[in-house]
């Protein structure tokens, strides 16, 4: 018999829950960037796995910081193994702000970082300023690339220290409108390179 003791705190005690799974976040491969112009994950280089061995990869931003200032992060992905990173897009976009004077403090849809039907790099952390402290940090997931019935969903959530004292928390997602299986991402600034940071690929199953 399953014993449940329920307090203030939630659960207590918890003997079974029958027959739930947990996923497991499987480390893939870090890049870490050190005056960087892209980093890029192909499925069978460097170690690297992005192919039927997990439905879900799921991928960690850490004290992302550009060389220029005001700069963007953008990623792409590739069907070809990395030969060519321009699969067509559609995204939407929303953004939160808040300003260390008070300032701002809005929520809204960005019309102009989305994407419909574009092979341009997806932005997914703008205008992130390069001083000492200051840098951007997220996640990003990647839904079943190897399909070759559906699209490929992704959703990205970022934090980033905007240029000019800014807290800015960004929302994408979207999907990549091919049936053929998606086997490499890159990353980059959308001007100049990554001056610092690591991102980590993970497998969830």
């Amino acid at each position: 018999m399953s014993i449940v003791k329920l307090n203030n705190n939630g659960i207590k005690n918890v003997t079974t829950l029958g027959s739930v799974t947990l996923g497991n976040m499987v480390l893939i491969k870090k890049l870490t960037a050190s005056s960087s112009s892209t980093l890029s994950f192909v499925n069978g280089s460097s170690d690297v796995v992005l192919d039927s061995t997990y439905k879900e990869y799921f991928f960690t931003f850490n004290n992302i910081h550009p060389q220029n200032h005001n700069a963007s992060f953008e990623f792409q992905c590739s069907t070809d193994g990395g030969s060519n990173y321009n699969t067509t897009i559609t995204s939407t976009c929303f953004i939160a702000d808040h300003g260390e004077n008070d300032a701002g403090a809005t929520v809204g849809y960005y019309a102009a970082r989305d994407q419909a039907q574009g092979t341009s790099f997806q932005h997914f952390m703008r205008d992130i300023g390069n001083e000492n402290d200051e840098s951007a940090a997220g996640r990003l997931i990647l839904y079943n690339p190897s399909s070759t019935t559906f699209v490929k969903h992704f959703m990205a959530d970022c934090s980033v220290y905007y240029e000019g004292d800014y807290e800015f928390n960004y929302i994408y997602a979207g999907y990549f409108n091919t049936t053929s299986a998606i086997n490499a991402i890159q990353f980059k600034m959308a001007s100049g390179n990554i001056d610092a940071g690591d991102i980590c690929l993970y497998g969830i199953n």
